[in-house]
């Protein structure tokens, strides 16, 4: 693991050998999650294709707060993690990127290409969409998150067969345990500021009737994956979201859906997504 300084703050990531093979692929985790179940992918991926994983910011490894603790721009809207994202390829000199996101990650990785449209070549959404904003749905769901982070206890990581617990959450079939203690980890871990603002940040109304509108102006490829017993982020929203895409023509030509698979798509079915992804880079080298 490095550490890179993005507007004073230390931010993990990791960069596997250079290949002979372009572009880079730049993976974006989600709420509450980390850069480690880009692994999987990375796994299978990293002998084609060179890959960075990294932590957002106040997620994983990477701070929330400058090290002197000075205020920190208190924004955490997916454009202001796009902005990070930006400085850190400018500091890893990557110029030829595929992004790959999952869940909110998916999201930062559509403004990404808005962003940097000179160097973003394409994207894909693993268990990401929307668009569509049902208020009574999203306030409810802004409240049960907010007491998610208000009320986590550190020691809840030490309480026996919370692993358990873990593995089981928003898949389709039980996870391994240690994806589990993964999960367990990082909920516990992520930052309070971070983990909050994100989450109000990311699911205002305004936010939400953006990113359609964000997707219809991207000229790159864009291409969404979808697992069809995913309550998190049900296909229904994946193929409104991708609907905006020119590359959708009327009947969903750049969505895959995987059959028997929640919302941690990478973790649950790599292969079928390492496969989507290395077609997809094929179609477009």
């Amino acid at each position: 693991m490095a550490t890179i300084d993005i507007l004073g703050v230390q931010h993990a990531c990791e960069l596997t050998a250079k290949t002979a093979t372009a572009p880079v692929l730049v993976f974006v985790h989600g709420w509450l999650l980390s850069r480690h179940y880009w692994q999987p992918l990375t796994d299978r991926l990293a002998p084609h294709y060179r890959c960075l994983t990294y932590d957002l910011r106040g997620f994983g490894d990477s701070a929330a707060d400058r090290a002197h603790h000075e205020p920190l721009n208190s924004c955490y809207t997916p454009a202001a993690y796009a902005r990070d994202l930006e400085i850190l390829l400018d500091k890893l000199d990557i110029s030829n990127a595929w992004l790959v996101g999952h869940s909110l990650g998916g999201t930062i990785a559509l403004w990404g290409a808005k962003l940097l449209d000179d160097r973003v070549k394409g994207v894909v959404c693993i268990n990401a969409g929307g668009g569509i904003y049902l208020k009574e749905e999203f306030e409810r769901f802004r409240s049960v998150g907010k007491q998610l982070v208000k009320l986590r206890p550190r020691w809840l990581s030490y309480l026996p067969l919370m692993d358990f617990v873990f593995a089981r959450d928003s898949v389709a079939r039980p996870i391994a345990r240690h994806w589990g203690r993964q999960r367990l980890v990082d909920f516990v871990a992520a930052r309070p500021e971070a983990a909050l603002g994100a989450l109000l940040d990311s699911t205002t109304e305004a936010e939400i009737h953006r990113l359609p509108q964000i997707v219809s102006g991207l000229k790159q490829p864009v291409y969404f994956i979808a697992g069809t017993k995913d309550k998190v982020m049900e296909p229904k929203y994946v193929l409104h979201l991708a609907s905006f895409h020119w590359m959708f023509q009327g009947c969903g030509h750049n969505v895959l859906q995987i059959p028997d698979c929640g919302h941690l798509a990478m973790v649950e079915q790599p292969d079928a997504v390492a496969d989507y992804l290395h077609n997809i880079l094929q179609q477009h080298a």
